[in-house]
């Protein structure tokens, strides 16, 4: 099974892709890439500039509010800037997951040298 390490994706025959960003994606045309701007959920790490001050923010820890002295213990938060719930995030995932799904299943009926395999508008 593929892993991935130090912004290399390691594959299971021992070939390694070493990667620019910490991610890789597919778009609705099966089309793989890597995933650069973690813009619509993710985990931020807080520098010390950020906790200055009591201004509360999400502890990923906790997932409550909590102030300067408590993010000392916690200096990661959830970066989630459209608010999503649990079943839109989950919503998302079941998009992704079926577009890698469709990729697989392109692969076994068109092999990897067939254009077919990526879903082209036209």
């Amino acid at each position: 099974m593929a892993d991935f390490k130090r912004r290399t994706l390691c594959l299971s025959n021992g070939k390694q892709i070493k990667l620019f960003g910490n991610s890789i994606a597919i778009g609705r045309s099966l089309e793989i890439g890597e995933g650069y701007a973690p813009n619509i959920f993710s985990c931020l790490e807080q520098s010390f500039e950020e906790k200055a001050g009591n201004l509360p923010f999400k502890s990923a820890a906790e997932g409550k509010n909590t102030t300067e002295a408590e993010a000392k213990k916690s200096p990661l938060s959830i970066a989630n800037p459209y608010r999503l719930s649990a079943e839109e995030l989950m919503e998302i995932a079941d998009y992704s997951i079926r577009l890698w799904l469709d990729l697989k299943d392109n692969i076994r009926k068109f092999g990897t040298t067939n254009p077919k395999i990526f879903n082209r508008e036209t």
